[in-house]
C-alpha cells in the first residue's frame, strides 16, 4: 500500500469502529448469518419463473441498519414514475472469483490476542458463507508485528541461489492456522499471494526497503524459484495459491520504512518468463497476475521514474502485456489509492482476453472519527463494491482483515488504516464499515456468479444518483447491489423481465436485492453502435452503454428533432427502447420510430412512451438503422441516456 496518510484522506476512503461488539457472544448472532438464513427462505419461496418478490438487506450511514434484513418487496406489472434500473440477465460480463481481505502478519497477531472462542466466533462471522478470496503477503509487509522478513534471509554479503535456507516456519504459528480455518469455514475460499520484497540478497541495495532486483539472469531465476517454493510450501500446508503477483506496488520506489521495491515492467517480464514454466513444471496451477498497483500512477511515483522505465508511466500494465511474458500472465491486479476504476475497463478493452482483479484498498480514519463509518460506507460502496465490479474486476479485496485500536501493529507505512474488524483491548471485536460493504457482495454473490447488464445512473466521481451492479448466481438467483449517492432519500425502481419493483433508499445507503425468476428478454449487445442527431454535438453518449451519461438536445423539444442509431449490421430486432435515464422530465412528449435495413427505405414501427421509456415494436424484421423523431413540443429538453435493442 502507498501514501495512505495523504491519498486516502483526500479521497475520504475511511474505516473505523462505530461501537464495540462482544466477540464471543454477539458475533454468533451476526446480521450476516441472519441474512444468509433469510436468503435461503426467500429462495425457497420465489421459485424460478415466478419473479414475485425480492428480499432486501440494507446498511445506512448512521449505522442504524447494518446488513439489516428489510423483508421483501413485490414485483408488479405496472411501470414506475421514478428512475428505473433495467436488469438484463442475458447480457453477461466477467465471472466473479470472490471478495475478501488479507490476513496480514498484523491481522493474525491481533486475532491471536482473542480467546480461542472469541477468535473462532470472529472467523465464523467473516468466512462462513461470506468472504471468499484472500490476498496473502509473501513475507513481511508494512503490517507486520515484528521485524521485516522474507522466507530466505541470510547474513549480509551472503547469497542462497539454491534456496537451502528457504522456510515458511514463521507462518506456521498463526497465519497458516487461520488460513486453514478460513478454508474450513468456506470451502470455496481462494487465496492469492504477493511479495512486498524479494530476499535482500537478490537486490541492488541489499535491503528489504527500496532498491531493485539485480539485473542478472541468475537472480531472475532465483526469484522465480523462490516464488515457486512458496507456492509449493503453502500447498503442502493445505493452502493452495490460486493467483500470484511478483511485486506489490512495483512503482512505489520509496516505501516509508517497510519492504518494497522498484520493479519496472521489463524486469517483471524477465521474472515471469522464468516463473511461468517453473510453475508448470512443478505441477502448480497458480495463475500469474501483473502490475498489482493503482488504477493510475500516483504523480509522486511518476516523478521518480528512472530513465529506463519512462514507458511505464501510466502505462505499466500495457507495457507488461506487450512483452513475451504475456503468454504466462492471466490478468492484471489493481489498487485503489490513485485514479479511477474506469482504468480497468480501458485495459480490458485493449486486452479483452486477460482478466482484471482488484486486490487492495484500505480505509483511513476520518478527521472527525464520528464520521468514519459513514464516509467509508459511501466511498467504498461506489468505488469498490460497485465501481470495481462494473469495471470488470473479478475480485474486490480489502487490505487488513483485522487490526487493533491503534490501527496496528505496523512497521512504517500507514498509521491511520483500519481493518475489516477491530480487535479491542478489552477482547471485544468491532465490525467496521468494510465488514458491511464487503458483506453486501460476499454474502449474496457467490464465486462463479456472473455480472450482468444493469443500467446505473450514479458515478464513482459522485453525481448524487443511484448507482448499481447486478449478478446472476450459479443457482440462478439474481442479485442487485444499489447505492444512493445522495444524502437525501431517493426512490427508484428495478425492471426485470417486464416486471417492476419500487424502493426508497435512505440517503447514502447501500442495499442488496435478491430474487429468483427468469427473464425472456434477449438483449443485443451495443457493440459497434453509433448515433447521430439533428442537433449539434456528440450523440455517442446515447449508445455508450452507460446510463450515467446522456445525449440531449440542449433546448426545448420541437417536432422534427431526431436521434438515429446505426446498429452496425443488419440483424433481426424484436424491439428497441429509448431510455431517458434519471432525468425523467426529459422524456419525449410525442415521438415516432422508423427503421431501415439499408438507410434508404424506412418503415414506421408501433411506438409507445411510458415515462422514462419509449419503446418500438420492430417485429423481428431485418434492421440496421433506427430513428426516433419528436412529434410534440415542450420547454423541457429531450434526453436519451441509453438505447437498448432486443431480439
Amino acid at each position: 500500500m502507498a501514501r495512505l496518510g495523504t491519498v486516502l484522506v483526500a479521497i475520504s476512503a475511511t474505516v473505523l469502529a462505530t461501537g464495540p461488539l462482544p466477540a464471543a457472544a454477539h458475533e454468533k448472532a451476526a446480521p450476516h448469518e441472519k441474512a444468509a438464513a433469510h436468503g435461503k427462505a426467500a429462495a425457497a419461496h420465489d421459485k424460478p419463473g415466478n419473479t414475485a418478490t425480492a428480499r432486501v438487506w440494507l446498511t445506512t450511514p448512521d449505522g442504524a441498519n447494518r446488513l439489516a434484513d428489510r423483508g421483501t418487496v413485490p414485483f408488479g406489472a405496472a411501470g414506475a414514475d421514478v428512475p428505473t434500473v433495467v436488469v438484463d440477465p442475458h447480457r453477461r460480463f466477467q465471472a466473479m472469483a470472490g471478495f475478501g481481505a488479507s490476513i496480514t502478519d498484523s491481522s493474525a497477531s491481533v486475532l491471536y490476542r482473542l480467546s480461542p472462542a472469541a477468535r473462532d466466533a470472529t472467523m465464523e462471522s467473516l468466512f462462513r458463507n461470506g468472504l471468499s478470496y484472500l490476498r496473502q503477503p509473501i513475507g513481511a509487509s508494512d503490517f507486520t508485528d515484528g521485524p521485516a522478513y522474507t522466507y530466505d534471509d541470510v547474513p549480509p554479503g551472503q547469497t542462497d541461489y539454491a534456496l537451502r535456507h528457504f522456510s515458511i516456519e514463521h507462518d506456521r504459528a498463526q497465519i497458516l492456522p487461520l488460513l486453514r480455518q478460513a478454508r474450513r469455514l468456506n470451502p470455496e475460499l481462494r487465496v492469492m499471494a504477493t511479495p512486498w520484497s524479494p530476499p535482500a540478497w537478490m537486490k541492488t541495495n541489499g535491503a528489504l526497503a527500496g532498491g531493485r532486483l539485480i539485473d542478472s539472469p541468475a537472480i531472475y531465476r532465483a526469484y522465480a524459484a523462490y516464488l515457486v517454493a512458496f507456492v509449493r510450501a503453502y500447498r503442502k500446508e493445505g493452502v493452495p495459491i490460486d493467483t500470484l503477483t511478483i511485486q506489490n506496488e512495483p512503482q512505489n520506489r520509496t516505501p516509508a520504512g517497510y519492504p518494497g521495491m522498484d520493479l519496472p515492467s521489463w524486469q517483471a517480464a524477465e521474472v515471469i518468463e522464468r516463473l511461468g514454466p517453473m510453475l508448470r513444471s512443478a505441477g502448480e496451477k497458480t495463475k500469474i497476475l501483473g502490475y498489482d498497483h493503482n488504477w493510475s500512477e500516483h504523480p509522486n511515483d511518476a516523478a521518480g521514474t528512472p530513465p529506463d522505465s519512462v514507458d511505464d508511466i501510466d502505462h505499466y500494465p500495457q507495457e507488461l502485456l506487450a512483452t513475451k511474458a504475456a503468454k504466462w500472465i492471466a490478468g492484471t491486479a489493481y489498487h485503489c489509492y490513485y485514479g479511477d476504476p474506469s482504468a480497468m475497463t480501458a485495459l480490458h478493452n485493449e486486452f479483452p482476453a486477460k482478466d482484471i482483479y482488484f486486490t487492495e484498498c484500505s480505509g483511513s480514519r476520518s478527521s472527525d472519527p464520528a464520521n468514519t463509518f459513514s464516509d467509508t460506507l459511501k466511498w467504498h460502496a461506489r468505488n469498490l463494491i460497485i465501481g470495481n465490479t462494473r469495471n470488470w474486476a473479478k475480485t474486490v479485496i480489502n487490505w487488513n482483515l483485522a487490526l487493533d485500536e491503534d490501527n496496528g501493529p505496523h512497521n512504517g507505512g500507514c498509521g491511520t488504516c483500519t481493518g475489516v474488524v477491530t480487535v479491542n483491548a478489552d477482547g471485544s471485536v468491532t465490525r467496521n464499515a468494510e465488514f458491511y460493504t464487503l458483506g453486501h457482495l460476499a454474502r449474496f454473490v457467490k464465486p462463479g456468479a456472473v455480472r450482468v447488464a444493469s443500467t446505473s445512473f450514479g458515478t464513482t466521481g459522485w453525481n448524487g444518483r443511484v448507482m448499481d451492479v447486478a449478478f446472476v448466481n450459479p443457482d440462478g438467483s439474481t442479485v442487485l447491489v444499489a447505492h444512493n449517492e445522495n444524502d437525501d432519500p431517493q426512490a427508484f425502481a428495478v425492471r426485470y423481465g417486464g416486471r417492476t419493483l419500487e424502493y426508497t433508499l435512505p440517503g447514502g445507503a447501500l442495499a442488496t436485492f435478491v430474487w429468483r425468476g427468469q427473464s425472456a428478454d434477449r438483449p443485443i449487445a451495443p457493440t459497434g453502435w453509433t448515433a447521430t442527431a439533428s442537433t449539434p454535438g456528440d450523440a455517442s453518449p446515447a449508445v455508450d452503454d452507460d446510463a450515467s451519461t446522456r445525449w440531449t438536445t440542449g433546448t426545448g423539444q420541437q417536432p422534427g428533432q431526431f436521434l438515429q442509431v446505426d446498429l452496425g449490421r443488419v440483424q433481426p430486432v424484436g424491439r428497441v427502447v429509448f431510455d431517458t435515464g434519471a432525468d425523467l422530465g426529459d422524456h419525449p412528449r410525442g415521438a415516432t420510430v422508423t427503421a431501415s435495413a439499408d438507410g434508404r427505405r424506412w418503415w414506421t414501427a408501433a411506438t409507445s412512451t411510458t415515462g422514462q421509456f419509449t419503446e418500438a415494436d420492430l417485429r423481428r424484421r431485418p434492421v440496421r438503422h433506427v430513428r426516433i423523431t419528436l412529434t410534440g413540443a415542450a420547454e423541457s429538453w429531450w434526453s436519451v441516456a441509453d438505447v437498448r435493442a432486443y431480439r
